[in-house]
């Protein structure tokens, strides 16, 4: 309980649901002036839906939101600015060609005479400027500016509009670690001066030196609040995943022999600035690696570096004992996207246009066209062998339910016959039945000699199929389990806080 005796900021029962999807089922949160409340949560939980109703970028369904008591309705982002709340999105929202002083009164310019005064507007976001501590010229173009110094603008942005409640959405995601330090200050000196910071993060170590309280939110609901004393790191992980008992695994975990054959894959020294730091792991015939790691920890980066999506600074990989590029491998790998539906799949197309995509090479005719004889027929024995609930192949894949298209998403890799699968949140969104037949394939490509890299935020789903698990925070492998690791030693493996100098290694 805050010392202070009443809340500046209260939600209570907050609920939104979209095209009859509940986002958040029952929000409720408590923030006091001068102190930052952490809001955790993994992917999913409703945080961000709650934190775009409270800046007005979309309206709830029900529930109550307060200030000073006092009920308010927010309905557009001037709403939220006419109540004292702004909002630091982790995707800043800013005009690059525009200077430091236009961005910060982009929405409200000082006119004097008719005229946008320059010199009042220069003025007066050099004041904010050295407010928060930096140099940066008033005169400046933003597009000229570092990650963290156009952060900063955002910030001098709220403090213009006398902002009393700030909404951080991961801000510091994009930060070195000097400029991370300068925003904890600056998070600082605005609860100094009373200001309510609210502060989304999934970096642990973040909440605990920043926040005096926190809110967790799971499956679209508070499931808990408190002071950050009463919490350790590790129960915050359990309260954000919900952790149960290990409901039975699909097979025993399977140790490694010493067959002779090289590695399906093997990484060193992989590195990409800001994002993955001297990877290193090895993939093995037959055998499910889980990476295990919070949102944000560098697990979605590591797999789409590894394929060339996202480009490599540094790293060697080998297929099989021979040099590869990442280019190289991507004809080898079937990658499942954590977004099917805005990267794994054509939604407007066919169930067999789909299914055969990444296997157009194959199914040309002698002049160049799609035969679609050999692609029907193709369609035909992936539905079979997935069993995809389907009217026909034709029907447009966006039309079919969630685990089906999953379905559709493995059986295009299927047909191409890759040895390694990098799956990111393959069961995602899915229902019991779905997620338990989508792990079930996963098996049946393992004990076939396939080797999988799966990423799940479902650890009872890893704890399920897992041989191994590689554990990943802040883009680097800082630790490798047995497949019999209990749930006490992953949680502990995650759990654990960065040092300063890690973070700013």
């Amino acid at each position: 309980m805050s010392a202070n005796t009443s809340p500046i900021l209260t939600m209570r029962s907050i609920t939104k649901a979209f095209n009859g999807v509940h986002a958040i089922t029952a929000a409720s949160l408590e923030a006091y002036a001068g102190e930052a409340l952490a809001v955790m949560g993994a992917n999913g939980a409703g945080k961000s839906t709650l934190m775009n109703i409270l800046g007005g970028v979309i309206g709830r369904d029900d529930g109550d939101i307060r200030i000073d008591g006092q009920p308010i309705d927010l309905r557009s982002p001037r709403d939220a600015a006419r109540h004292g709340i702004a909002f630091v999105h982790q995707e800043l929202t800013m005009f690059p060609t525009l200077s430091v002083a236009e961005n910060i009164f982009i929405d409200n310019l000082p006119i004097r005479h008719g005229l946008i005064d320059l010199a009042d507007m220069r003025r007066q976001s050099q004041a904010l400027l050295v407010q928060l501590g930096c140099d940066i010229a008033p005169t400046a173009l933003v597009e000229q500016l570092s990650i963290g110094d156009r952060q900063l603008v955002e910030i001098a942005r709220a403090l213009r509009s006398k902002a009393r409640i700030i909404i951080f959405d991961e801000p510091t995601s994009s930060l070195s670690g000097p400029e991370r330090e300068r925003l904890f200050e600056v998070v600082r000196s605005l609860k100094a001066s009373g200001v309510v910071v609210l502060y989304i993060t999934h970096f642990l170590d973040e909440i605990f030196r920043v926040c005096e309280r926190l809110t967790v939110m799971r499956n679209g609901e508070s499931v808990w609040s408190s002071a950050m004393s009463e919490v350790t790191p590790a129960k915050v992980v359990h309260l954000m995943l919900g952790v149960t008992e290990n409901e039975g695994r699909m097979r025993a975990p399977r140790q490694m022999d010493s067959e002779g054959r090289p590695p399906l894959l093997s990484v060193r020294g992989m590195g990409r600035e800001g994002a993955l730091r001297d990877v290193n792991f090895e993939l093995r015939h037959g055998e499910i690696v889980g990476l295990w790691g919070l949102l944000g920890s560098g697990r979605t980066e590591l797999l789409r570096s590894l394929v060339g999506l996202d480009p490599l600074d540094t790293g060697a990989l080998q297929r099989e004992g021979q040099p590869a590029t990442p280019k190289q491998l991507h004809a080898h790998v079937g990658l499942v996207t954590e977004d099917r539906r805005g990267e794994g799949l054509l939604l407007p197309q066919s169930i067999a246009e789909n299914i055969g995509l990444p296997s157009l090479t194959g199914l040309r005719t002698s002049v160049g066209l799609v035969d679609r004889a050999q692609q029907n027929s193709l369609a035909d024995r992936m539905i079979e062998r997935l069993r995809i609930k389907v009217s026909s192949r034709d029907q447009a894949v966006g039309t079919l339910s969630g685990g089906n298209q999953q379905k559709v998403v493995f059986s295009r890799w299927l047909a191409t016959q890759p040895k390694i699968f990098l799956l990111d949140e393959p069961t995602r969104g899915l229902d019991v039945s779905a997620k338990t037949e989508i792990m079930k394939l996963i098996v049946e490509l393992a004990e076939q000699g396939c080797s999988v890299l799966l990423v799940s935020s479902e650890l009872q789903e890893l704890m399920r199929v897992c041989d191994r698990y590689l554990v990943i925070r802040r883009g680097r492998l800082v630790q490798e389990l047995p497949g019999t690791a209990d749930t006490a030693e992953l949680m502990d493996a995650v759990s654990t806080l960065d040092s300063p100098a890690e973070i700013a290694a």
